[in-house]
């Protein structure tokens, strides 16, 4: 017999063997969501302009009295926004929320008093002094957005949209990390292209400044 010929013994497999064979599932994309990190996450008021400071100050006492292991972090919520300056177009960082800073840290009344007695500090956003109301999850996604392992968010495009807008219109926000929030239109900026929405966060009126395309009218 030629040494191409196989036989069909050779190359059959019994019913008796078992085939091992492992199937891999396609991964789910890791998220990474700020709320689940140590501590719980608090709103904290400033005086108007005082945000920076107040990050200063917080983070001199931190270190001074050793209590990064239990104010965690302190975040200060801004978003790029395009402006037309001196007839050009230039992106620049703006606060979401003026007078308002994100803190990370224990639940503990000693800590609320540290952060509360903060120079520039004028109290925390919540229904008592000592016993503030920390976030939920959805509340920290839409300012903090998770963060996809793997995944490369694309940047919006801004288009030029037509003004269709009046002060104290109410308008609904179609998109960014305050999606589906609805509030007055304070005041409208036709070079810029731009309207200023009064949002109700966290218990408060707070200004929010918005593109034409992120907006409609109800």
């Amino acid at each position: 017999m030629s040494d191409l010929e196989t036989h069909d013994d050779d190359v059959a497999t019994s019913d008796d063997e078992i085939l091992d064979v492992t199937i891999l599932e396609d991964e789910e994309p890791t998220v990474e969501s700020a709320f689940d990190r140590p501590g719980r996450w608090y709103i904290v008021h400033t005086f108007a302009g005082h945000e920076q400071k107040v990050i200063g100050a917080l983070n001199n006492i931190i270190k001074s009295r050793e209590l990064q292991d239990q104010i965690y972090e302190i975040f200060l919520p801004e978003e790029d926004v395009t402006e037309f300056k001196g007839g050009k177009k230039v992106t620049v960082s703006k606060r979401m929320f003026p007078s308002y800073l994100l803190v990370r840290c224990e639940p503990d009344p000693e800590i609320f008093y540290v952060i509360g007695s903060t120079p520039g500090v004028t109290g925390f956003v919540g229904a008592e002094k000592t016993k503030p109301t920390a976030l939920t999850r959805r509340e920290v996604d839409n300012i903090i957005r998770p963060f996809v392992e793997g995944v490369e968010v694309p940047v919006a495009k801004r288009r030029l949209p037509t003004h269709e807008f009046d002060v104290n219109d109410t308008v609904q926000i179609k998109t960014g990390p305050f999606a589906t929030f609805s509030g007055h239109v304070a005041e409208i900026n036709e070079d810029q292209l731009k309207v200023k929405v009064l949002v109700d966060i966290f218990g408060r009126e707070t200004p929010v400044e918005l593109d034409f395309t992120q907006v409609t009218k109800l």
